[in-house]
């Protein structure tokens, strides 16, 4: 290497990582067991050159820092740390491998797996595995400084309160990658998703929030590029502060940064938010056998849980092989860090926190004792963001719904499950799916949350797609190249009567009202509602029910096949939902009338007309049930201060395959309905059908649900 012409100036400590002012750039890293610190430039037209080692003198707080003169932004760059390597103590130095940066803003190419990435070799001397002295640099991706000016044009958030929101959980590249009408160099990108056509659909159905999944830098998994697949998901994040390269439509060096604030910008000009799917609770450098690329490399004894048995291994709650440790104050600033960069650099609106319960996990385990929650709530940028919970993890106790902070929401997969029971017609689920469509009271009110606390979901990422719940009994994950052991055998779903494809118009039928049956409980329900992506237009996977590794045909979104009749039946029923705040109350039922003598703002109902009693819903094989929703008892203001009134409804639920007669309540309960939704029929109804009079019977098909709303 010929003598550089940068230099290493003392700088300053913060902010961490690379800081560009136009003359130079000021360099950061956190490290308090290293002995040394190399900052690394490189160069050349293909960026591989090492150009410069810079040795940095200056430690501050156990903060290494330098000001480099000339090193612009688009200058490439990453770190050497020097220290003891004894593994039994949890200290992995290896001055041989280059490391990304935890605060670098951007990587210059996708992460590749090379076996030079690995700290050590598999041959031991002692008891301890050897070092691995190869040079990892000329496989490593480098970091790129970044020149955070962007022109936002007047951006502002949509700042859509809970009640209004509809979430769609999607996935950039499976979003776009087989749309015909975004341009072929775009699609699979973060310009794709923001394209006008991506765009105009998913406000014509009515969504208003985008739920991404992880969109920070992703790592290489050796076993899956063994079996030429790749981490499709992304829940594999080694930058927290970098938008994954993979999404990005140019080569222009960092351009994914600005190309996502483009996205977010668009997205927020059509009134839409964006949510991040974070991963802060582990690591892509999986376990201690895994590679070093970054916080292994940097201090693993801070910035990863070690089991206390002295063995230097990791502590593992998260059943990827490692787990960040929160209970660090310097891996939790960094946390914080990059969820303030996402909301006020990059602009997004909130964050869904993966296995959210290994965040919240003290030093011995134990759920809500890390600072995780204390700092969030006392933080001003982020508190104000819209903050989700996967409230669960692999540990001990890991199942934590209904018990996260009351400004957080959480992911309620008891909704999930409750729906699937009732809609296969499972014994003894009547009362659950009751409980779940009014809100989940028994989770959420006693810690003084609101219905909104609920994230409502039926399907995710994570298991059946839509089309495959109603399709499918068993999981084919085949693909996956784990002879199908892979993924949950306990999927609550049911085939319609044929395993997969068919032609019979029956069970086809079947499968379509089932779907229906789904999105209208979803979206009629109490609580924030997501949708997958794709379910609005019948995706399948082909009965894959953990796709993460499959960034093919298998997980992408097959516009051309689109179901256009269940497209236009999801933007019926989030019209419905948005135009009646019934849908959506920000207080609980209460069973009781608002006012003494007047009707109750929520009863239940047996098909004969009754009302239910004690004993009714402890009968298992019930499998019908009634709900009047009475839009005159919101105990609720609007933004103006006056009180919420709205048209009352009759909701009724028939999950045997046979049809019901529904006797309607009495006249004190309402003198005519008229019905707004018919899950046996795609169709809308028809605006001349004639009313029903109150104790009249109304014909619900078998595996059906009926709306009727009350005009007289």
């Amino acid at each position: 290497m010929a003598k550089s012409k940068f230099v290493a100036l003392p700088g300053m400590p913060y902010p961490l990582g690379a800081t560009p002012d136009g003359e130079g750039a000021n360099f950061s890293i956190f490290s308090e067991h290293a002995i040394g610190a190399t900052l690394c430039l490189f160069g050349g037209s293909g960026g591989d050159d090492e150009i410069a080692r810079l040795p940095l003198f200056e430690r501050t707080e156990h903060i290494w820092h330098a000001y480099v003169p000339g090193a612009r932004a688009g200058q490439r760059y990453g770190y050497r740390m020097s220290g003891p390597y004894d593994p039994a103590a949890g200290h992995r130095f290896n001055a041989a491998k280059l490391l990304i940066d935890p605060y670098a803003r951007a990587l210059d190419r996708i992460p590749v797996w090379h076996d030079s990435m690995m700290g050590y070799r598999s041959i031991t001397v002692g008891n301890a595995p050897r070092l691995d002295l190869r040079d990892s640099a000329p496989a490593m991706p480098k970091c790129v400084v970044i020149d955070p000016a962007y022109d936002w044009e007047g951006d502002r958030k949509p700042a859509i309160p809970w009640g209004d929101l509809i979430i769609y959980e999607a996935q950039v590249k499976g979003m776009t990658a087989l749309h015909p009408e975004v341009p072929r160099k775009l699609r699979g990108s973060y310009a794709a998703l923001a394209a006008p056509a991506v765009i105009r659909h998913l406000t014509s159905i009515g969504v208003n929030a985008v739920e991404l999944l992880p969109v920070c830098q992703t790592a290489p998994e050796h076993r899956l590029e063994k079996l030429g697949l790749t981490n499709y998901w992304g829940y594999n994040s080694i930058g927290y502060f970098a938008p994954d390269i993979r999404f990005a439509s140019g080569s222009a060096l960092g351009g994914s940064v600005a190309e996502f604030k483009s996205m977010v910008k668009a997205f927020h000009r059509a009134g839409i938010e964006v949510i991040l799917d974070v991963v802060y609770n582990h690591t892509g450098e999986g376990d201690e056998t895994g590679p070093t690329i970054c916080f292994r490399g940097i201090d693993n004894a801070n910035y990863y849980r070690l089991r206390s048995d002295g063995s230097g291994r990791c502590e593992d709650f998260t059943g990827t092989g490692n787990s960040l440790a929160l209970t660090h104050p310097r891996v939790l600033q960094m946390v914080m860090d990059s969820l303030r960069y996402w909301i006020v650099e990059m602009h997004v609106d909130g964050f869904r926190f993966d296995l959210a319960t290994t965040l919240a996990r003290g030093a011995r385990g134990e759920f809500a004792a890390s600072p995780f929650f204390a700092v969030i709530a006392q933080d001003p940028t982020i508190a104000a963001a819209k903050l989700i919970a996967e409230p669960w993890d692999v540990g001990e106790g890991g199942y934590r719904v209904g018990n996260f902070p009351v400004n957080w929401r959480e992911w309620n997969g008891k909704y999930r499950d409750g729906a699937r029971d009732f809609w296969r017609a499972a014994n003894d689920s009547m009362g659950e799916f009751a409980s779940r469509v009014t809100g989940s009271s028994d989770l959420y009110r006693a810690g003084g949350r609101a219905p909104l606390a609920s994230i409502n979901f039926v399907t995710a990422h994570d298991g059946f797609t839509l089309a495959d719940l109603v399709s499918y009994n068993e999981k084919h994950n085949e693909a996956n190249g784990e002879d199908n052991r892979d993924g949950d055998s306990q999927n609550r779903s049911w085939n319609c009567g044929v395993e997969g494809q068919t032609d019979d118009p029956a069970i086809r039928a079947t499968r379509a009202q089932q779907q229906r049956n789904f999105l209208a409980t979803l979206i009629l329900s109490q609580g924030v509602p997501m949708i997958l992506h794709g379910d609005e237009l019948g995706r399948t996977q082909r009965g894959n029910n953990n796709a993460y590794c499959q960034d093919n045909e298998i997980s992408w979104i097959d516009w051309p096949k689109a179901d256009a009749a269940l497209i236009d039946f999801t933007r019926r029923l989030i019209q419905l939902r948005r135009e009646h705040p019934i849908f959506r109350r920000r207080g609980w039922f209460t069973g009781n009338p608002v006012k003494s003598g007047r009707r109750k703002d929520l009863e239940w109902f047996r098909p004969d007309g009754g009302e239910m009693t004690a004993g009714d819903w402890g009968v298992g094989y019930a499998k019908t049930l009634g709900a009047f929703l009475n839009g005159n008892a919101i105990a609720e203001l609007d933004r103006k201060g006056a009180r919420i009134i709205d048209d009352s409804f009759f909701l009724m639920f028939n999950s045997y395959d046979q049809p019901m007669e529904f006797k309607l309540p009495p006249k004190k309960w309402a003198r005519k309905w008229t019905i707004v939704l018919d899950t046996a029929n795609a169709a809308s109804p028809s605006e001349s059908a004639q009313p029903y009079s109150f104790e009249e019977r109304v014909h619900v098909a078998g595996h059906a649900m009926v709306v009727l709303r009350r005009v007289a």
